[in-house]
C-alpha cells in the first residue's frame, strides 16, 4: 500500500509505502502499478538502475533532453541520500526552484521525479544503494548535467565531514542559465 503527498515543487511526489517490520527485518512493497495508477503516477517503466556510493559522493545533477526525457521514482534501499529535484521547466511557476527529501532505508521514502526535472543526491550516510526506476532508457546523447553548486539555484547540500565527491563531468557541469531548455 502506497500514499503519496505532493512535495514543494509542482508535480513532484513523495512516495510512502508501508513498511512491515519485525525483529526479522523489514518486508515493503515498493512498486505497485495499479496503486500507482490509482495515485495518478506514471507506472510504466523501462529501466531499472541500482548505483552504491561511498559518504560524501554527489551524483548529479543529471537529465534527459526529449524524446528520451526520464521520469524516475528513486529511492534508497540501504543507507541515506540526501536528494534533490531541480524544476527546469520553462513556464513552470516553480522554474528554477528545487526540493530536497531525505531518503533513507529507515523512513521508506520514495520521490517521483517526473519529466522536465534535474536529479542528484548527496550520499549522508557510510555508504548507500540507491535505485532509480525510470520511465525512459538511457540515451547518453541525450544526457545533460547541470552544475550542483550554482549560485542561481542556491541548493542547501547538507554539510558533512569530508568533502564531497564527484565526477569530472559533474564537476565540470554548466549552470542553469548556460544550458539550452528549449524543448524541455
Amino acid at each position: 500500500m502506497i500514499r503519496t503527498r505532493p512535495a514543494s515543487l509542482q508535480d513532484l511526489m513523495i512516495v510512502e509505502s508501508r513498511v512491515y517490520r519485525d525483529p526479522r527485518g523489514f518486508f515493503c512493497e515498493s512498486f505497485n502499478a495499479r496503486e500507482f495508477a490509482g495515485a495518478g503516477l506514471p507506472f510504466e517503466f523501462v529501466q531499472d538502475n541500482v548505483s552504491r556510493s561511498a559518504k560524501g559522493t554527489l551524483r548529479g545533477l543529471h537529465f534527459q533532453r526529449a524524446p528520451h526525457a526520464q521520469g524516475k521514482l528513486v529511492r534508497v534501499l540501504e543507507g541515506s541520500v540526501f536528494d534533490v529535484a531541480v524544476d527546469i521547466r520553462k513556464g513552470s511557476p516553480t522554474f528554477g526552484k528545487w526540493h530536497g527529501e531525505e531518503l533513507s532505508e529507515q523512513n521508506g521514502r520514495a520521490l517521483y521525479i517526473p519529466e522536465g526535472f534535474a536529479h542528484g543526491f548527496l550520499v549522508t550516510s557510510e555508504t548507500a544503494l540507491f535505485n532509480y526506476k525510470c520511465t525512459a532508457y538511457y540515451a547518453p546523447d541525450a544526457e545533460v548535467s547541470l552544475r550542483w553548486d550554482d549560485p542561481a539555484l542556491a541548493i542547501a547540500w547538507p554539510r558533512l565531514d569530508i568533502p564531497f565527491s564527484l565526477s569530472a563531468k559533474d564537476r565540470n557541469a554548466p549552470r542553469l542559465s548556460e544550458v539550452d531548455l528549449s524543448g524541455i
